[in-house]
């Protein structure tokens, strides 16, 4: 059967677990047209780059199905019956990702690094010295007197 990544953005006004009820709910439509989904992820609440139906933030999902093009077709005219789901898009893929989508990964990164912050240590001038503009206007002044 051929592999699709699905992702859906839904309203900012529904609840997380209110999505979470969506997944289960396109997961039954596919698996009701004899197809499986391999992996689903909740992206959590994003801002979006431009405003999609008078929304500026969504719930984001991500789905990777092993199903037939009919169930997949039958999925997707639900989605566009429901007014909760804002935009949606599947693409045909030769294999499904293993592992945590990239998306996923970025979260990940996010939250370690920001545990793992601290202070920078001083920058050095080009010169060697420590950098600051302190340094900078005391060695003009020592270059004037020297003149």
């Amino acid at each position: 059967m051929p592999l699709y990544e699905h992702v859906f953005l839904a309203r900012q006004d529904v609840t997380a677990q209110q999505v979470e009820e969506m997944i289960a709910q396109y997961k039954g439509v596919i698996e009701a047209g004899k197809g499986s989904v391999k992996k689903e992820e909740y992206w959590g609440v994003k801002s979006l780059t431009y405003r999609i139906r008078k929304n500026r933030k969504a719930h984001m999902a991500l789905l990777n199905i092993d199903a037939p093009a009919a169930a997949v077709h039958e999925m997707e005219r639900q989605m566009r019956i429901s007014e909760d789901i804002i935009r949606f898009m599947t693409v045909k893929v030769e294999a499904l990702e293993e592992g945590p989508s990239a998306m996923m990964q970025k979260r990940d990164r996010d939250e370690r690094r920001d545990g793992e912050r601290g202070d920078r240590p001083r920058r050095r001038d080009r010169d060697g010295e420590e950098g600051g503009d302190d340094n900078a206007a005391s060695s003009e002044d020592s270059n004037e007197e020297a003149n």
